[in-house]
């Protein structure tokens, strides 16, 4: 069992000052939101619209659970000013863009426990930041959109909620928007043609041994295990040209959410390979698609 991220008490961590990001949207940059015995502390950077209360989406970035920050909504929009998350939040949407730790510091499910921890700590400081805690939805991309995906499917869940038999606010979230996700790690390396006996794959590295060698725990791991008919509303976006996560992944999803009877509307694009690369148009038409999703929650 991994250390369990502990969020500090409600008011306990001061918050850092604003920085003002044009059209009244403020970003209140590396916040902690959890502590946890000898390791980083988790942060967030948070971007607030003018108009509060606010809905709040926690954003998961990608990297194949081993790589990536915060700092980052995918390559596609690196450099861009305003900043892809900038451009959520003056629609009228926070942004919590949250890191968790790393698969080389520790294995699943610490991660799903971190962001549900970073869940639980902003609706416990909604009223001080101006959120709307009734609002909360999650987005992420990769492996993010994995997590992402994992925070809508498994709230309740006292195995993966981390702070076990903490009383406090909910973790669960009322929308997910998912680009390209790893959704079924059990079937990925058939889905890639490769080993699923390899240990050096990014999803072995996450669950800590081979695919083949931990069924249970894969399974565990795969969003398509936990679908329900109590499952807030998907979105999925996914490249059908995806080298890294084939599209069959976000079908598959979409296969089981649509049996369970929840809302889900799978995009998918001609063309397009995994994080956008080379189809700029793509980039802007996926975070148009879900700027328009969480608006409407």
């Amino acid at each position: 069992m991994p250390d369990l991220p502990l969020p500090p008490p409600a008011h306990a961590t001061p918050l850092p000052p604003p920085r003002e990001a044009g059209e009244g949207v403020s970003v209140l940059a590396g916040v902690p939101y959890a502590a946890l015995p000898g390791a980083r502390p988790l942060e967030l950077d948070l971007y607030l619209p003018a108009q509060r209360p606010a809905p709040v989406v926690v954003f998961v970035h990608g990297g194949g659970w081993r790589l990536g920050s915060r700092h980052s909504a995918g390559p596609a929009y690196a450099g861009r000013r305003p900043s892809a998350f900038e451009v959520v939040a003056r629609a009228g949407i926070a942004v919590a863009s949250v890191d968790h730790r790393l698969s080389g510091e520790a294995v699943w499910p610490a991660q799903l426990h971190d962001v549900k921890a970073a869940v639980r700590w902003l609706r416990a400081r909604a009223g001080e930041l101006g959120l709307d805690p009734g609002r909360v939805s999650a987005w992420g991309e990769s492996a993010g959109g994995h997590l992402a995906a994992l925070l809508g499917l498994t709230a309740g869940h006292p195995e993966l909620e981390g702070d076990v038999g903490v009383t406090g606010p909910s973790s669960a979230v009322d929308a997910v928007a998912a680009w390209y996700p790893p959704t079924d790690l059990s079937a990925l390396p058939g889905d890639l043609g490769a080993d699923p006996t390899a240990a050096d794959s990014r999803e072995a590295q996450l669950l800590g041994a081979p695919v083949a060698a931990v069924p249970d725990r894969a399974a565990q791991a795969s969003p398509v295990a936990h679908v329900s008919p109590t499952a807030p509303p998907f979105l999925l976006l996914h490249g059908r040209a995806d080298r890294f996560i084939p599209c069959v992944q976000s079908e598959r999803l979409r296969d089981a959410l649509q049996d369970a009877g929840v809302p889900v509307e799978l995009t998918t694009y001609d063309g397009a390979d995994h994080m956008w690369l080379g189809s700029p148009e793509v980039a802007d038409d996926a975070l148009a698609r879900t700027i328009g999703f969480l608006s409407a929650r």
